[in-house]
C-alpha cells in the first residue's frame, strides 16, 4: 500500500525563501485544487506518463506532484514512484485515491527546490503543471536532471503564456502583489527555449510540443471565474489579497468573465501547454 513520509522542515537558503514556501503549501491547500483535478485538468498526468513511456520496473519520482496524476498511471504500469509535493493535504488525497486502488505509491513531502534524494536516483523525473510554480526555475530545473541517471528520462507539462491558463495570470497579474525579488512567473516554464535553456547541456535528445487540453466544463465565462474563486488556490490568493477593495473586486470579476468568454467556443475551451521531453546527458 501507499506510505507518507515527510522529510521534516523543508530545507531552503534564507527565512524568506522558507516564509514564501509555506505561504505557496498554504495557497495550495485552499479552496479545492482537488475538485479542480477531477473535473478539469486530471487527464494531464496520463498524458505524460504516456508521452514519456514509463515502464514497469523503473524508479520514478513525480515532482510537485499535487494529488498525484502522474504518480498514479505511473504505478499502474508497474514502476516504483515516489510523488512529491510541498502541500501535504493534496499529498492526503492522492494517497487516499492510491490506496483505495491498491497502488503502491511513496509519498513524501518535500520541496521540489530541494528534493531529498541522492544524485542519479530515478530513471524518470516528471512534473505536470507543479514543477512550474516553483519560484526559482533554474533550481528546480537542476534538481530534476540530478536525480535522474545517466541517460535516464525527464518529461514536463507547464501551462503556456499564451494560452487560456497564462492569460489567467497575466489577467490575475495587477491584482496582485508584486512576486518576491528573484523569483520567476510560473508560465515561462511554457516557452521551449526558456526550459531548453534552464536544462542545458545536461540534457540531450530534448523535444518541446504544444498541444491543447479540451475544456468542456464551462457554460460561460462567468462559471469558469467563479468556480476558480471557489476551487484554485492562486485565484483565491489574488481575491483575497483585495478584499477590502470592492471596486477591483468587481473589475477582476469582470475581466476574468470575459477572458472566459473569450476562449470559449460553442460550450468548448482549448487550454495550451507545453510538453517537453529529454534524457540527461
Amino acid at each position: 500500500m501507499s506510505t507518507t513520509t515527510t522529510t521534516g522542515p523543508i530545507i531552503t537558503a534564507t527565512p524568506e525563501d522558507r516564509a514564501l514556501k509555506a505561504k505557496h503549501a498554504a495557497m495550495w491547500a485552499s479552496g479545492s485544487y482537488p475538485t479542480v483535478v477531477d473535473e478539469v485538468v486530471g487527464t494531464l498526468g496520463g498524458i505524460l506518463v504516456d508521452t514519456i513511456d514509463v515502464h514497469a520496473g523503473e524508479r520514478v519520482i513525480d515532482v510537485a506532484a499535487g494529488t498525484g496524476t502522474s504518480a498514479m498511471p505511473s504505478a499502474r504500469r508497474g514502476a516504483d514512484v515516489v510523488a512529491t509535493d510541498l502541500t501535504p493535504e493534496l499529498l492526503d488525497v492522492g494517497r487516499a485515491a492510491a490506496d483505495a486502488e491498491g497502488l503502491a505509491i511513496d509519498w513524501r513531502t518535500a520541496d521540489a527546490e530541494t528534493l531529498p534524494f541522492a544524485d542519479a536516483e530515478f530513471d524518470v523525473a516528471m512534473s505536470c503543471i507543479g514543477v512550474m510554480f516553483a519560484p526559482h526555475h533554474q533550481v528546480a530545473a537542476d534538481e530534476l536532471l540530478r536525480v535522474v541517471r545517466p541517460n535516464g528520462r525527464v518529461g514536463v507539462l507547464s501551462w503556456t503564456p499564451d494560452g487560456f491558463i497564462g492569460q489567467m495570470f497575466a489577467v490575475m497579474k495587477p491584482y496582485a502583489p508584486a512576486p518576491p525579488a528573484g523569483s520567476s512567473p510560473a508560465p515561462l516554464w511554457g516557452h521551449a527555449d526558456h526550459v531548453r535553456a534552464l536544462f542545458g547541456d545536461r540534457a540531450v535528445g530534448f523535444a518541446a510540443s504544444q498541444q491543447s487540453l479540451r475544456v468542456d466544463r464551462f457554460a460561460s465565462g462567468a462559471e469558469f471565474r467563479d468556480f476558480f474563486k471557489a476551487n484554485y488556490g492562486p485565484t483565491i490568493a489574488v481575491y483575497r489579497y483585495i478584499a477590502d477593495d470592492s471596486e477591483k473586486i468587481d473589475a477582476l470579476d469582470g475581466d476574468l468573465a470575459a477572458l472566459g468568454d473569450r476562449f470559449l467556443h460553442d460550450g468548448v475551451m482549448g487550454w495550451e501547454y507545453l510538453l517537453v521531453t529529454a534524457h540527461r546527458a
